[in-house]
């Protein structure tokens, strides 16, 4: 059943109440742009141009910029989170498919999916300079970081494989077999275990990080494709999405077990959590929209029509990660 936003009675609070007017960002990775969302009406305001697939985004460390990375135009688009202005484009960035930041700011690391490498960049605050290329394995797809910025964990998608990168010697020190297609990957506050999504399976596969040699734990039975993670901002919970099964799983990081399951219709890839961690926002990757979740009523709240394959979904009034 679908609640519409917006005209909505007071029993279900508009997200738009916690958003401002921030405005959502969807990478439309088919059509090369990005749709800009009014949250107030859950309207579309325009398109941004960028490169050839753009599939994932990220947010400078001074909150002054979102990247979203292009990967088959091995460009960077700088974006105002606020105004939704292009600020820049940074060219000569090879097959930038994911990316993040390190915690403490001084590296920005991309995984080159078609081209079977990791970058290494140096942030000053404004540049990037490549520190280093890093050859990998088949696919690199998705990529964490842990809280001291001395690894970066990235899950190869087409060898079936986790590697951990030391940063500081910018090498890779070790790497596992995992169960088929991992994709996201995700880490726990304490830095001793790494969840990684099964796209090629039903679950997340769970490693203890904390030793010289990393360890196959267990794994999470959470439903057909599993792919993407997204905190859920409350220090406890993490979500992720099932991209074959159009569900959403909630997964307790202290028990390691799933305590509740949402509809995602239309293959649900990225998600963001709105601000108070009540609304989730997910692509619909084959349907052309960005689903709104109500964690509370277990619902889909609305859709909203965006453009051709949408990926990555962010708003600068996000709840905490």
């Amino acid at each position: 059943m679908l609640l519409a936003l917006g005209g909505i009675a007071a029993a279900q609070p508009a997200p738009a109440a916690s958003l401002a007017n921030s405005p959502v960002f969807v990478l439309n990775s088919l059509d090369a742009d990005v749709s800009v969302i009014d949250p107030s009406n859950w309207r579309e305001l325009k398109r941004i141009p960028t490169g050839k697939e753009p599939h994932h985004l990220y947010m400078t460390p001074d909150e002054k910029s979102i990247i979203v990375a292009n990967a088959l135009a091995d460009s960077l688009t700088f974006i105002d989170p606020r105004t939704a202005e292009v600020q820049k484009t940074v060219r000569g960035i090879m097959d930038p498919y994911h990316l993040r930041f390190s915690p403490d700011m001084k590296w920005l690391v991309t995984a080159g999916n078609r081209l079977h490498h990791v970058d290494l960049y140096r942030w000053d605050g404004k540049d990037l300079t490549l520190a280093k290329r890093i050859p990998t394995g088949k696919t690199p797809s998705h990529i964490w970081i842990d809280s001291r910025s001395t690894t970066a964990y990235s899950t190869m998608q087409d060898s079936d494989e986790l590697v951990a990168i030391d940063l500081q010697r910018q090498e890779i020190k070790w790497r596992i077999k995992t169960g088929p297609m991992p994709a996201d990957v995700y880490g726990t506050a304490d830095d001793k275990t790494v969840l990684v999504g099964l796209t090629g399976s039903d679950s997340v596969e769970v490693f203890d990080v904390s030793g010289d040699a990393p360890r196959s734990l267990r794994r999470i039975k959470t439903g057909a494709g599993a792919h993407a993670f997204r905190a859920a901002g409350d220090k406890r919970h993490v979500y992720l999405s099932n991209r074959v099964a159009n569900t959403i799983s909630k997964i307790d990081l202290t028990t390691l077990q799933v305590v509740a399951n949402y509809p995602a219709p239309g293959g649900p890839d990225c998600m963001d959590v709105m601000a108070g961690g009540r609304f989730l926002l997910v692509t619909s990757r084959w349907a052309r929209k960005l689903t709104i979740i109500d964690t509370e009523s277990g619902q889909v709240a609305r859709q909203v029509k965006v453009g051709k394959s949408p990926h990555g979904v962010w708003t600068l009034d996000h709840a905490a990660r």
